[in-house]
């Protein structure tokens, strides 16, 4: 293969200015890398399709919320007011299956693009409802700097291994929220035949923090009863399965810094209770991954995802 220098200098560039301006690429990508990691305020978005679900406002908020970019995906933070947005499949491939995708942020974000929009337009085109829970959040400092350091203590001293959970903690620590994923399971069932979705077949997937929020929805949710669940990088304490239990596919990286370290007790647990599991133990991905392209075989998860949702016929309309 020709040098594409030498090829683009015969139609009349210098090769000196040919590779200054590579060069100058090059440098300008390394940059945008660099500076993508940084949290920059940023206006909300345009949200025309978000439907309130009615839970009503965080009690005793001060802070309203705000969005910023980082990594390239957009964040929101301090949502006082819980919405869903939903995704709909072309009629012609719809399975009347649908998903409700909450994304992760320690409760005090939600990574809007790489674990909720980006996950729901996905699913869609291939033929799932999917529907992006913006749930409630914990208050952070209004004040990005205050927030950015809020964070940083977060993420120090991660590994760790995490607790069992305990359902009487979680349906009072994770109140708003579950208010919220519950909402959002009543609203779906609700508008059912307009949206084309079965409501006997509504599952959720949550990231990180959201997947805590799925589990305690599993767990302690009273009439939510989800047909299938996905936990992506959440904690996989040992836990006491409800006999109604749904199926349960799980990812998680080894390079995972949060929830890596554990003894994997919700696999277990699934196992022995007789409900179906599936398990993705990545070697590499860290914590995070999402839709993100990586060089890294945890980028599979999607797509092993929706193997699994298709083996547990939710490609296809019910017969």
């Amino acid at each position: 293969m020709k040098d594409p220098i030498i090829q683009l200098s015969s139609l009349g560039f210098s090769k000196f200015r040919l590779r200054f301006m590579l060069a100058a690429c090059i440098f300008t990508a390394q940059a945008f890398a660099q500076s993508n990691d940084v949290m920059t305020p940023i206006a909300s978005p345009v949200q025309s399709n978000a439907i309130e679900l009615g839970t009503g406002p965080l009690p005793d908020a001060k802070a309203q919320e705000s969005w910023h970019s980082q990594y390239g995906s957009r964040f929101a933070r301090n949502v006082t007011v819980a919405t869903l947005t939903p995704f709909l499949p072309d009629a012609n491939i719809a399975s009347g299956a649908a998903v409700i995708v909450a994304p992760g942020g320690g409760f005090r974000t939600l990574s809007m693009d790489n674990e909720g929009w980006d996950v729901a337009r996905a699913l869609a085109k291939q033929g799932i409802a999917a529907f992006v829970l913006k749930y409630r959040l914990n208050q952070t400092p209004a004040d990005m700097a205050a927030f950015q350091q809020e964070m940083a203590q977060m993420f120090s001293g991660t590994a760790r291994r995490p607790p069992r959970p305990d359902p009487a903690e979680m349906a009072t620590r994770l109140a708003p929220q579950l208010e919220d994923s519950s909402a959002a399971f009543a609203l779906i069932r609700k508008r059912a035949a307009e949206w084309k979705v079965d409501p006997d077949r509504i599952g959720m997937i949550g990231f990180s923090a959201g997947a805590m929020l799925t589990m305690a929805t599993t767990l302690v949710g009273k009439e939510t009863k989800p047909a299938f669940i996905a936990n992506i990088y959440g904690p996989l304490a040992e836990v006491t399965v409800p006999a109604d239990a749904p199926p349960l596919f799980v990812a998680l990286a080894a390079d995972d810094p949060f929830f890596a370290n554990g003894d994997f007790g919700l696999i277990k647990s699934w196992h022995l209770a007789k409900k179906p599991v599936e398990f993705h133990f990545y070697e590499q991905g860290g914590h995070g991954f999402g839709m993100y392209p990586k060089d890294t075989t945890s980028t599979g998860w999607f797509n092993a995802f929706s193997s699994w949702l298709k083996m547990h016929g939710m490609m296809k309309p019910k017969a």
